[in-house]
Order: C-alpha cells, then sequence, then structure tokens
C-alpha cells in the first residue's frame, strides 16, 4: 500500500520528530538549571510569555503531536484491516490531536 507517508518517510518523520522533542527538551532542563524560572507562577507565566519561548514551546508540542500521528498512524495501518474502522479511527485521532493542538495554541496566546 503506498500512501502519503508509507515506509522510509514515515521513519524518517518520526527520527526528525523525535529529534526536534529531545533537543528542545535539553534546552528548556538547560535553561531551568540556569535560570530557573519555575520558583514562581508568575516567572513561569514571564517565561511562557516571551515569544522565543512561546515559539519553541509551540514547535515542542507540533513535533510531538506529529510524531504521535505517525506512530498511532502506522499502528491502525498495521492493526486494523477494515477500511471504515480505520478511517473511523484515524478520524478520532486526528480530532484528538486537532482539539490538543488548538489548546496548546489558544494557552499560547492569551
Amino acid at each position: 500500500m503506498k500512501g502519503v507517508m508509507a515506509g522510509l518517510r514515515a521513519w524518517l518523520v518520526q527520527r526528525v520528530t523525535a529529534i526536534v522533542i529531545l533537543g528542545l527538551l535539553l534546552l528548556f532542563f538547560v535553561f531551568d538549571l540556569t535560570e530557573s524560572p519555575f520558583k514562581t507562577f508568575e516567572a513561569w507565566t514571564a517565561w511562557v510569555n516571551s515569544p522565543l519561548i512561546s515559539i519553541m514551546i509551540a514547535l515542542f508540542f507540533g513535533a510531538l503531536l506529529f510524531h504521535a500521528w505517525v506512530g498511532l498512524r502506522d499502528i491502525i495501518l498495521d492493526y486494523v484491516h477494515t477500511t471504515v474502522l480505520r478511517l473511523f479511527f484515524y478520524s478520532l485521532v486526528a480530532i484528538g490531536y486537532s482539539s490538543v493542538g488548538f489548546w496548546v495554541i489558544r494557552i499560547l496566546m492569551r
């Protein structure tokens, strides 16, 4: 079955998004060790409201959701053989991940 992201491209997307997620986690960890923005709620909100950090958080969650989408898409493709059920599960996952993505954007826009 040839799809939009079959085989090597799906594998490559998983690896690239994993590297982005790991890099941003390490960056956040180093920033926490050096600046410690999580001491108070006010300090944390000021840190999250800075434009660069907001962009990095959005990039992190975008990579995380895309990484999870490719993984679940492969699982559904491997284990759900009925086309109607496959479409149903794809729709459920897409609605759930879209909801989480919009929720993150809403939080970051405040």
